[in-house]
Parts: structure tokens; C-alpha cells; sequence
């Protein structure tokens, strides 16, 4: 069916349809989130196991090891990543893209509960999660009061924020930074246990077994049914004082003999500064599919509220997301506008006919808005991909009703009625307009199969460009002739052909003549172009500009966290007079406060300085940064780098290797090198710092003589200092909280090693001192081990600074450090470098995908294998254009940039099309095939130039968009107008060229197979 004729013959459905999908479409757009980026959860799976006041040794032996070899065994696992930190193994299970998640979540619950029984009793319980929340802290707010104590504030965050914010529809997480956790402290004396006969064990023992409330089953009084409940006896930290304890001789004491007893707070491992201030702060992370914008403003409608009704509290909102996702949005929207815009004015300029015009800029809504109806059903949000998507298009979606229009113009003012030239110059041009659409969308289609994260990443690019292409080209076959046929009523006049039409038909005249070196002029600027892509710089993705960045302060281990907090504040100090900055949020030592606080667990040592900066500003981010860290090389002995707020930040290098001792030795020459590589700072190693330990040796013979386990000399141990783990630990119940009772000694005979010779152990016919059974020496560990499948691993890392990727890795890869690397040693691309490689294989895919597609489709149109060839010749001629523009401009070849070569792939194509089909329709209508040739050039000029004007025009907001993540679009839009310019240009003349040559040889090897088969006739006749 000719959809065109069918729609001038009906434009009621016709109209219809674009109504009804108009609708669909609004629909669909309002129900799209609003995100930064494209919701991607990593089929990942983590493995947490903490036993506090654990060495990272010790745990690497006795927990992460065995973890890794329980799971090791599961299908389809493309990495095993493990972290091991004091008191604390994390075990990350990275799967391949397609696996069934909940079946590998139930298989890797399955290994643990087989490996469980191996693992120390005294670990907490594992804790296997899924990862179910998106991206960074949407969210982050302070509080502070003048009435409320720390304490008191913790507990309104856990009990009254969590339960709001909870409530609030797109919450996945909300989780406390700093902060205090009440509990009662026992504090017990060394020298009244040594008195008594009593251990610090011992005492806990017996307040964890009167302290409990259990069930005392059940009984029949008065002819009814009751249960029998046991309650705990104390309910206060005076009751507990007064409480007796059991001695050894039968005898008792009250426990305030013996400690003191306190309504205090847990020991802090981590705590928030908000400008050199303590406060508590909470983070929040959306759920997976909503929005951050709408779940942003609700949470900060249910945070006004709380402030409303706690008016003691005042919230201060210290970094946020959700302020760039809108941003981006706002940004991508003006730019679809602006891009719009301008491809009208463009078709006003060429066509002077307001009729023509706004025919042809009907196309660019009724493309775009279907399209966020498919989105939505596809589960897509508006994102920075998918609106760049709708952005580099919006050029290309008038060029088929460009296409259409202008050879409706034509036949118009060849005298033709509305209605007949409508009809006969989209029965003309349909062939050339369905395969330049389907050509893009060949193009597009492949870039949401790309493998890898990237694909997944990319995944709502490829599909939202493809299906706004298909939208455009139903609005050119089906609308843009029934509109023309009714409203392109006024006679028009014959137009006078331009003097620069004039002049490209002689230098056709030229090319004709002279095809060879048409097409070796053509071949010239190919391999310049290959001359110039090593001139290039590459990298992941161009340096962002946000207003915001991270600093990580780390102390030498062993540092105290008030060693850490005394730093940062000093930190603060040293960048408190930069104009820019806006405020200053510190989050000391690595742990988040989620409930009570685990003694002895988290890097106390490590802190994490958020700063915020004005939004109107002369300096870069990278300009700042570089500012930031002048001024905190005043901190001696500390170590600063800037966190990687989003890719392109960093270059990590992992090396990895089973012998430890090699592997340091490797990984501190590497490190050693990197420091003199120009354009990297920073650099780290994961692996560099040792930290200060106190080994118990259990002296064998003395501790059978006496009774004494190793088991009861470490849990002795870890009592006194730590008090025991927090499922132990006995606890007052009050109305909606438990608080825990933690025994320890008091914190002078904890800090005094000599005193700690002196702690009693349980021991045959009573208690010993710790030094009558074990020897305490001093010594040293690894503050981190990190494991890559299985094998130890180093990660030696470096800031960019905003310098590109590639060059920085290159010169990495030629250190002497690197290239002579012990036995058994190797070192793999990590972080940024990793992508940076998979980015250019899972494009290099594409691309190529992309080319056989568009062949295919060409092949099954022009139902000719030699045509498809001369069409596809105009993709190497955008090369120069593109490459020299990236040059020119300063820009590296990145992520964008690659964006668009694959873009210029199908676009380049495009123009070919429209002269090869209408010298193809000269020659079957019986014009010889030059004249064919040179009045195809001649009618297709003109739309040719329109639409390349139309989408270097739509393209001009990416390239030069002053927005925040301007930088991110730029040099999509950069590569995209270099590579139209000298694609266009090149291809008006390689084309007709390249035409003649092939139409010319296959012409002769027809004749010639003719030729053959008469003579084979002839002879089989005679």
C-alpha cells in the first residue's frame, strides 16, 4: 500500500493517528523520572562479614579466603573483588550482563550456608545483599540543635527522620552519618577485679543472663489460659549499679564496687563536621526507577515538615544531586528547543514559503513527543543519554520532511495541481526517504546492544534515537504529503537557481570528467584523516564542571579519630578564605552510623571533606582542585587525594600477584615511577601503609599447666578493651529502644600496654594475669588487603586533573616499573582504564554493525549489490572534518566524541541516497547515465544542502551549551558539524563520481556476461 497516497486520500485517520499518538506521547512524558543518568543496577552481589577488632589479616585468612572459594564455583562470574579492613571483609561478586540475579542470589546464599560452619563462631552474621539502590547520596543533610545533645539528636535521626523519610514513595536508603549511640558503660577497675577474683568476662556473663526477658511458657489459672513471661530486673543505670555480682567463694558484690556505671554513650568511630562544627548528618539513595527530581522535592517537602514540628532542629541541606538532574533536564530541553529553532529557520531560509515551513516544522514535535510514550513503556527516564539522544536528532528528524517538502515545492512550481504534486513527489522520493531513515536507524539500533556495562549504559541512547528517526519518518510518508496536498494551495513560482548551484554543477562537469581523481582527491582526505586521529588525545569522558568535589584526607594508621576530626578542621581552616566555596561538610572515619555502634570496627584514620561551590564562577572544577590540594600540602604526614565524583577523574592501575611480598615490592616501584608522569597527581597505593598491632602469643606450656585456651585468652582480650560482640552485650528496655550494656575496663588500663599484662584470665582454680600465660609484643600489618579473583591486588591510582586519559595511560604503560614485572606478577586496567578500553571495543562493534546493517538495508532496497558500496563511500570523507574539529577545538576522542562518528556513520549516508536514487530513477525513466547523473546533482542539491544545514544548525546548542554538563556534550556536537561539513562537501562530488565508475563496471561486466552466454548459446545451437 502507498502510505502516502493513502493518507492524501484520508486525512481524517491520518490526522488521527498523529493525535492519538500525540496523546500517548504527553502521556508518556509525564510519567518519565527524571534521573542523571540511566538506571543501571550492576549485577552484583556483596558478601559483608564483620568480626570486630579483627586484623585485616587475620580476617583475610580466617573469613575472606574461604568466602572466595565458597562461591568461586557459581556460574557465570566474571570477577570476585574482596576489600579487607579491620573488623570488616567485603566480598563483591560481579556477575556477567544477563544473569538471572535472584537465582544467583538464592545460589550464593546456598554457598555460605555451607561454608558458615567454617567461619569463626564469633563472626556476626553475614550479610548477603543485592544492590537495589542507584548512584551516589541523592541527598545529604545536617542537623543540629541547641537544646538536643549529639546523642539525643542520633536517636531523633533513627527514630523520627528514618520513619518519615521511609514513608516517602522513591526512598531506597536512608543512613546516618556521625553522630553518638547511647549506652550504658561499665567500666570496670583492674585492680578491684584482681581483688575479687574476677574477670572482665565474667562479669559480662552474668549481666547478659539476668539481663534478658524470655518466655516462661504457659499455664492455666482461674480456668484460663495465661503465659508465663520472665522480665529483666533493672531498668536504670542506678538499678544496674546496685546490682550484685557473683564472686568466685560464693560470695557477692554490689557492681559499682567494682566499675563505675554510666548512662554514657558508645565509643564514636566516625563523626560529621558541618563548618568545623559537630552535627549528625543522614544521607538518602532512590530506589531503582524514580525519579531523583520528584523524589528529591518530596523529600525536601517531608525535611520542611519535620522542621516544622521539631522546631528545636534545624536541617541544613549540605550537598545534593538533585539540583544537577533537574539542571541537565532543563539544559537538554532548551537545547531540543534551541536545536529546533534553529532547523526552522534554516527550512525558512531555503524555502521563503510559510506553508512549506511550517509543514516541515511539524515533524520535529511529532516525533519527538510519540517517542517519550515508547520511552516510558520501555521503562526509559530523562536522562543526560536519552535526552542527548533527542538532541542530536532534532536536526535529522526535519530533514525527511525537508526532503519531501522541497520536492513538493518543486513539482508545484512546475504548474502542478496540490493534490498531484503531492501524490507524484512522494511516489518519486519514497525509496530515497524510507532508506535514509532506515540507514539511521540501522546505525542507532546497534548502539543498544553494545556489550558490557557500556551497552547497558547506552542502551536508552541507542533505542530513544532509533525509535525518534522511525516516528519522523511515518510523519514524512504519511503527513507531510497530505498536509502539502491541502495547505500548499498558492501557485508558486519557478525559483531562480542560485549562482552557488551553478557553480557546483560545473565542478560535477569536473568530477565526471575526471573521476579518478575525484575519488583519489576523496582517498587524500581519508588518510589525513587517519594522520590526524594520533594527533588526538584520548580519554573515558571529557572532565565535569559540577559544583561540588570530595576530598580524601588519610592520616598514618593508627591515627585516633580525634586525630582525624583535628585534621579536618584543619583542612577546613586552610580552604575557608577560597571565594568560591559555599560551605564545608567533613564525614570523619569510615563508618555510617546504622543502629549501635560496633567498638573497634571502621578506618577512624580516613576522612571524607565534601566542599560546595557557587554555581556562577570564573574557575573550573579542575582549576579549584588544583587550588585545594596547593593548600593542603600544608598537612604534613597526610595523605590527600580527590574522590571520582564521575568517570573520567582518575587512572587506576590494579596489579595483582599470590606472592605478597613480590607484589608490594612491585606495586611501591610502580607507584614510585607514576609520581613523575606529567598530567597525574595524587598518586596512591592501596597498599603502601602498614598499621601498628599488638600480637598475644599464648605460651603453650604455661597455658596447658594452668587451663587456659587460646580461644579464652582471645575472648578475655576482647572483652576488656572492646567489650563483647553486640549480640552478646545485655541491654535495658525502655519503651521503643533497646540500650546495650557494654563491660569493659576502664579506658586508662585499655590505653596502657603494661596495664594490659596485668588483665586476668580465667584459669583452673581462678583467674591469672594475661602475662603468667601469653607474651604482648608490638608489631605491625597491612591497614588493607585487597583481592582481585582470588589473588591479593594492589591499587596504584592517580587524579587526571582534567588531563585526557589515553596519553596519561601511555605514558603509565612505558615506566620501566612497568615493563619489567617480577614473575607471577601482572597488572590489569582498572577504574576508568578499564572502560576506557571497553568503550572503544564496544563502539569499534557498533560501528561495524552498524555498516552491515546499513548495507544490508541499502542491499534490500535498491535490490543492487554495487550501489549500497557507492552510498557507503561518503562515511571515510567525514573523518577529516571530524578529527580536525576535535583538533582544533581542543577536545580529546571520548566517550561523546565516539557518539558522534557513529552518529556521522548514518548521517554521512544520507545525502548519498538521495543523488544515487535519483540517478538510478534518470537511468530506468531512459536518460543516458551521465545526463542521469548530472540531473540527479542538480534536483538533489538543494535538499541536500537544506538538511545538512538543518542538522549543523540542531547540532550548534550541543556543541556550544554553556550548562553544567556542557562539557559532556561538546564534543558530540563538535565531531558531528566537522564531520557534516567536509562529508558533504566531498560527497557532492566523490559520489556522482564514484557512481559513474561503478555504474561503468558493472554496466561492461554485464555485457561481457552477456557476451559469454550468447556465445555459449551459439555454440550449443551449432
Amino acid at each position: 500500500m502507498n502510505v502516502s497516497r493513502w493518507g492524501i486520500a484520508h486525512p481524517i485517520p491520518a490526522a488521527l493517528a498523529f493525535v492519538i499518538l500525540c496523546v500517548f506521547g504527553f502521556w508518556g512524558w509525564r510519567q518519565l523520572p527524571i534521573s542523571t543518568l540511566p538506571d543501571f543496577t550492576p549485577p552484583e552481589i556483596d558478601i559483608k562479614v564483620t568480626l570486630p577488632g579483627a586484623s585485616p589479616s587475620q580476617l583475610e585468612t580466617d573469613v575472606t579466603r574461604k568466602v572466595e572459594d565458597a562461591v568461586a564455583g557459581i556460574a557465570n562470574i566474571d570477577k570476585l573483588l574482596s576489600t579487607v579492613n579491620e573488623g570488616q571483609s567485603r566480598t563483591r561478586i560481579l556477575f556477567e550482563l544477563g544473569r538471572d540475579m535472584d537465582t544467583a542470589l538464592e545460589e550464593v546464599r546456598d554457598a555460605m550456608d555451607r561454608v558458615r560452619s567454617d567461619l569463626p563462631a564469633e563472626i556476626d552474621e553475614p550479610q548477603i545483599t543485592r544492590l537495589t539502590v542507584l548512584g551516589p547520596t541523592m541527598l545529604t543533610y545536617a542537623i543540629e540543635s541547641d537544646r538536643l545533645a549529639l546523642d539525643e539528636l542520633s536517636w531523633f535521626v533513627d527514630d523520627t527522620v528514618k520513619k518519615v523519610l521511609f514513608g516517602t514513595p522513591g526512598v531506597g536508603t536512608v543512613s546516618r552519618i556521625g553522630g553518638l549511640d547511647r549506652e550504658v558503660r561499665v567500666d570496670l577497675r583492674p585492680d578491684m577485679l584482681q581483688a575479687f577474683g574476677l574477670t572482665a568476662g565474667t562479669v559480662s556473663m552474668q549481666l547478659a543472663r539476668i539481663q534478658v526477658e524470655r518466655a516462661g511458657g504457659r499455664t492455666t489459672v482461674g480456668g484460663g489460659e495465661q503465659t508465663v513471661r520472665t522480665i529483666a530486673t533493672v531498668h536504670s543505670a542506678a538499678a544496674l549499679a546496685d546490682y550484685p555480682i557473683s564472686l568466685p567463694d560464693g560470695r557477692s558484690v554490689r557492681l559499682s564496687t567494682i566499675a563505675t556505671v554510666s548512662d554514657s554513650h558508645a565509643e564514636p568511630r566516625d563523626m560529621a563536621l558541618l563548618n568545623g562544627k559537630p552535627v549528625v548528618g543522614f544521607g538518602i539513595q532512590r530506589a531503582v526507577k524514580t525519579s531523583e527530581v520528584a523524589v528529591g522535592d518530596e523529600v525536601r517537602g517531608r525535611i520542611a515538615e519535620l522542621a516544622r514540628e521539631h522546631p528545636e532542629v534545624r536541617f541544613i541541606e549540605v550537598d545534593s544531586v538533585v539540583e544537577e538532574a533537574r539542571n541537565s533536564y532543563n539544559a537538554s530541553m532548551s537545547m531540543l528547543a534551541e536545536g529546533a529553532l534553529l532547523a526552522v529557520a534554516v527550512v525558512w531560509l531555503f524555502l521563503r514559503d510559510r506553508r512549506a515551513t511550517w509543514i516541515s516544522a511539524l515533524a520535529l514535535p511529532l516525533s519527538v513527543i510519540p517517542t517519550f510514550g515508547v520511552m516510558h513503556l520501555l521503562g526509559f527516564s530523562l536522562n543526560l543519554l536519552s535526552l542527548l539522544a533527542m538532541a542530536v536528532v532534532i536536526g535529522i528528524l526535519v530533514d525527511d520532511a525537508i526532503v519531501e517538502v522541497e520536492n513538493i515545492t518543486r513539482h508545484r512550481a512546475l504548474g502542478k495541481t496540490p493534490m498531484q504534486a503531492a501524490g507524484e513527489a512522494a511516489d518519486e522520493i519514497g525509496i530515497a526517504v524510507i532508506a535514509t531513515s532506515a540507514t539511521l536507524a540501522a546505525v542507532f539500533i546497534p548502539v543498544a546492544f553494545m556489550p558490557g556495562q557500556i551497552g547497558l549504559f547506552f542502551r536508552e541512547f541507542g533505542w530513544t534515537a532509533a525509535t525518534a528517526v522511525l516516528f519522523s519518518l511515518l510523519v514524512a510518508r504519511l503527513l507531510t504529503p497530505m498536509l502539502a496536498a491541502y495547505f500548499m494551495t498558492r501557485k508558486l513560482k519557478q525559483l531562480s537557481e542560485p549562482a552557488w548551484v551553478r557553480f557546483y554543477m560545473r565542478l560535477v562537469g569536473h568530477a565526471l570528467a575526471r573521476p579518478w581523481r575525484t575519488l583519489a582527491t576523496a582517498f587524500a582526505t581519508f588518510v589525513v584523516a587517519l594522520a590526524l586521529l594520533p594527533l588526538i588525545p584520548r580519554t573515558f569522558v571529557p572532565p565535569n564542571n559540577e559544583s561540588r568535589s570530595t576530598v580524601l584526607l588519610e592520616l598514618p594508621p593508627g591515627s585516633t579519630l580525634q586525630d582525624t576530626a583535628a585534621v579536618a578542621e584543619q583542612a577546613r581552616r586552610l580552604l575557608a578564605d577560597i571565594p568560591e566555596l559555599k560551605s564545608v561538610f567533613a564525614r570523619v572515619g569510615s563508618q555510617s552510623g546504622t543502629g549501635f555502634t560496633t567498638a573497634g570496627s571502621g578506618e577512624v584514620r580516613k576522612a571524607q571533606v565534601n566542599l560546595r561551590f557557587t554555581d556562577k564562577r570564573q574557575r573550573t572544577m579542575q582549576q579549584l582542585e588544583v587550588e585545594v590540594r596547593r593548600r593542603l600540602e600544608k598537612l604534613a604526614g597526610v595523605r590527600v587525594s580527590f574522590a571520582a565524583l564521575g568517570p573520567g577523574d582518575r587512572l587506576e592501575l590494579v596489579v595483582v600477584g599470590r606472592d605478597p611480598v613480590q607484589l608490594a615490592a612491585a606495586a611501591q616501584r610502580i607507584e614510585a615511577a607514576m609520581r613523575g608522569v606529567r598530567g597525574l597527581s595524587g598518586v596512591q597505593s592501596s597498599a603502601s601503609l602498614l598499621q601498628p598491632e599488638i600480637v598475644i602469643v599464648p605460651d603453650p606450656a604455661r597455658a596447658a599447666d594452668l587451663g587456659v585456651s587460646t580461644v579464652d585468652i582471645a575472648e578475655a582480650a576482647r572483652i576488656a578493651t572492646t567489650g563483647d560482640f553486640l549480640r552478646n552485650l545485655p541491654k535495658l528496655n525502655l519503651a521503643e529502644r533497646q540500650i546495650p550494656i557494654r563491660v569493659q575496663v576502664v579506658e586508662a588500663a585499655r590505653d596502657d600496654a603494661s596495664l594490659l599484662s596485668l588483665m586476668r584470665v580465667p584459669a583452673r582454680g581462678g583467674a591469672v594475669p594475661l602475662s603468667a600465660v601469653a607474651d604482648i609484643r608490638d608489631s605491625s600489618g597491612p591497614a588493607v588487603i585487597e583481592r582481585y579473583n582470588r589473588e591479593r591486588n594492589v591499587k596504584i591510582s592517580g587524579e587526571l586533573n582534567g588531563n585526557p586519559l589515553g596519553p596519561v595511560m601511555a605514558e603509565v604503560r612505558k615506566l620501566p616499573a612497568v615493563q619489567n614485572l617480577p614473575p607471577g606478577v601482572r597488572i590489569l586496567p582498572g577504574g576508568d582504564a578499564e572502560a576506557f578500553v571497553d568503550l572503544f571495543v564496544g563502539f569499534a562493534l557498533a560501528m561495524l554493525t552498524g555498516v552491515l546493517s546499513v548495507y544490508v538495508v541499502l542491499l534490500m532496497l535498491f535490490n543492487s549489490p554495487s550501489m549500497p558500496l557507492v552510498i557507503l563511500a561518503a562515511i571515510p570523507l567525514c573523518g577529516v572534518g571530524a578529527f580536525g574539529a576535535l583538533l582544533v577545538s581542543g577536545y580529546a576522542l571520548s566517550l561523546p566524541s565516539l557518539v558522534g562518528l557513529l552518529m556521522l556513520t548514518g548521517v554521512s549516508t544520507k545525502n548519498s541516497i538521495l543523488i544515487v536514487d535519483y540517478a538510478i530513477i534518470g537511468e530506468r525513466a531512459g536518460l543516458p547515465r551521465r545526463e542521469a547523473i548530472i540531473d540527479a546533482c542538480h534536483k538533489r542539491v538543494r535538499p541536500v544542502i537544506m538538511t545538512t544545514i538543518a542538522m549543523g544548525a540542531g547540532m550548534v546548542p550541543v556543541a556550544f551549551s554553556l550548562a553544567a554538563d556542557g562539557n559532556f556534550r561538546a564534543p558530540l556536537g563538535i565531531s558531528v558539524i566537522g564531520g557534516l561539513l567536509t562529508s558533504t562537501l566531498l560527497s557532492l562530488l566523490a559520489v556522482p563520481a564514484a557512481y559513474w565508475l561503478v555504474a561503468e563496471w558493472v554496466s561492461r561486466f554485464r555485457s561481457r556476461r552477456a557476451a559469454r552466454r550468447q556465445a555459449r548459446e551459439a555454440r550449443s545451437a551449432a
